[in-house]
């Protein structure tokens, strides 16, 4: 009787825990649920979303629309160019042939590539990797919105940027670059003796069973492709065509939710590379000064409210995509998306936030503070690298504003602690000895900035231009080849949208000049003898680019 009794009460404690953890899993689901349905609506372009622990899903929906025009909706079957978390997939294939003693990333890329002109300098496999090469990203040059739509074979895409000057010397800095994956397709084809898409399709997708992930084609049918889009601000349009060929190992592979699961549990469990190579992709590197970067190979390690996180995420015409990875609470999250027109990033970390069981505070949540504690923090703060942030007062709210970006409004938590729109981003406010200062966070990343002397810029004062005026500002602008301004209105708005990038609003300083308030940057209006617009000159940087009208 006594032990029948223990069982019951063994057995009822068992169920109010499985009672209790069923009601927080779907507290956690109503809120993720909640969160993405406001982020991708039932008619819009949509997001594949995964969460899992210990290796299995936990959380698996689709939101949104797969295909605008056919009214498909999103389903997590879909597949999605995946951009740059290709690059992982690259770095891993390095390793792997680094492994067989193919290869060591120590090694002087010249040994693969011969004729590759380095300028004198030595740069490594280990530089392409982690970005610190130097060489000319070639996504940053004018002729890639030309090449846009062109096929090119991998030596080809080298020759477009080879002879580029180089941005700085080896391993001196980290700089995001595109060109140094080239590369390293080009040598791992080199070194086995294989196209780059035939090795991660026969030593990757087919040895971890990765069945709806390929080399991406324009051409080819790929069932369950979600449709890429873009927005205009007449709304949703498909995205521009790119050549599949040019992000080729930096950004040209196609997955699903699923199967960037199965390649996450692969990493995990060292089923490619040894623990040891894994450890070098995912735990940063140094520049020559010892200056620790957060970059390794093909993935990045950053903080997320205290917990480690090993992420990468991607960006390419018509698709966003995020992946990150919590190694001490085995937690993976990954969200694909099907428009480029959102902040995957931020609604990923969020999420992210969440089910690690730390979110973010969320803005709905914001007391109200006097007008003197509010104007106490008021200020120009410098940080690390010489970034100054100005902290102003306007209409009752607090705004911040990074020296040559826009402002943004900051909502007060405390009286000395205030997040951005989306929480992930934060101040922390403190004086000491007189002087204010203010910490910065980032995901978990933080950075101090004390308050210097530096008055906040002026904003430049708008004029109203009827609507018939801004009509004659409207069409298209070339500023380079390939690369268009395109000038729309929508009853007392301008807007400005540059080839493959989102679209502005630009406001009128005078006739003929108009500003923009995300940048730094000036359009400047040409007028032929009769009075009609012919071109505009773009001032950004220190420099004027002249566009001419073509239509």
């Amino acid at each position: 009787m006594k032990l029948l009794q223990s069982t019951k009460i063994l057995c009822l404690a068992c169920l109010t825990l499985f009672c209790f953890s069923t009601a927080i899993a779907q507290t956690l689901e109503q809120q993720i649920d909640e969160y993405l349905k406001a982020e991708y609506k039932a008619n819009e372009p949509g997001v594949s979303f995964l969460i899992a622990k210990d290796g299995k899903p936990i959380y698996q929906k689709a939101f949104g629309m797969a295909n605008l025009e056919l009214n498909v909706p999103m389903a997590t079957t879909n597949v999605f160019e995946i951009g740059s978390i290709t690059k992982q997939f690259t770095a891993v294939a390095i390793l792997m042939l680094e492994e067989q003693g193919k290869l060591k990333v120590e090694d002087d890329i010249t040994k693969y590539i011969p004729d590759y002109p380095t300028q004198g300098k030595k740069i490594t496999i280990h530089q392409l990797l982690n970005h610190t090469s130097g060489i000319k990203s070639y996504t940053s040059m004018a002729s890639f919105m030309k090449n846009a739509r062109t096929d090119m074979s991998p030596k080809e895409l080298i020759d477009v940027f080879k002879n580029e000057p180089m941005d700085f010397d080896p391993g001196e800095q980290f700089l995001y670059n595109n060109s140094g994956y080239i590369l390293l397709g080009y040598i791992i084809e080199v070194v086995s003796g294989e196209t780059y898409a035939d090795f991660i399709q026969k030593h990757i997708f087919d040895t971890l069973g990765m069945t709806s992930s390929s080399y991406g084609s324009m051409t080819n049918i790929v069932p369950n492709r979600a449709s890429g889009y873009s927005e205009s601000e007449n709304g949703y349009q498909n995205a521009e065509y790119l050549s599949l060929t040019l992000p080729y190992a930096a950004g040209s592979l196609m997955s699903t939710t699923s199967d960037l699961l199965t390649w996450q549990n692969a990493l995990n469990n060292y089923t490619l590379i040894k623990k040891a190579s894994y450890e070098k992709a995912i735990h940063g590197s140094t520049l020559n000064n010892g200056e620790h970067i957060t970059y390794g190979y093909g993935l990045g390690e950053e903080n997320i409210n205290g917990s480690t996180s090993i992420q990468h995420g991607g960006g390419i015409f018509g698709y966003t995509t995020m992946g990150i990875y919590f190694p001490q609470e085995k937690i993976f999250v990954s969200g694909l998306t099907n428009c480029d027109c959102k902040n995957i990033t931020g609604v990923i970390t969020a999420i992210a936030a969440m089910a690690i069981g730390k979110p973010f505070p969320n803005k709905k949540d914001a007391i109200k503070l006097s007008e003197t504690d509010a104007k106490k923090w008021v200020g120009t703060y410098q940080f690390e690298g010489n970034v100054v942030r100005y902290v102003t007062f306007e209409n009752g709210q607090l705004f911040s504003q990074r020296e040559g970006s826009t402002k943004l409004e900051i909502y007060p938590m405390s009286k000395t602690n205030f997040i951005f729109d989306g929480g992930n981003t934060s101040y922390e406010f403190s004086e000491s000895n007189g002087k204010k200062q203010a910490k910065f966070t980032n995901n978990g990343t933080s950075i101090i900035g004390n308050e210097i002397d530096k008055a906040p810029p002026v904003e430049k004062e708008t004029i109203t231009l009827s609507p018939e005026v801004l009509s004659q500002y409207t069409g298209k602008y070339e500023l380079a080849p390939g690369m268009v301004m395109d000038v729309t209105t929508k009853e007392n708005q301008i807007f400005v949208q540059l080839t493959g990038q989102p679209q502005f609003e630009i406001f009128a300083e005078k006739a003929d000049t108009f500003f923009l308030k995300v940048v730094v940057a000036q359009l400047v209006f040409n007028r032929n003898t009769e009075g009609k617009v012919t071109g505009v000159t773009l001032n950004q940087g220190g420099r004027q680019m002249p566009a001419k009208k073509i239509e």
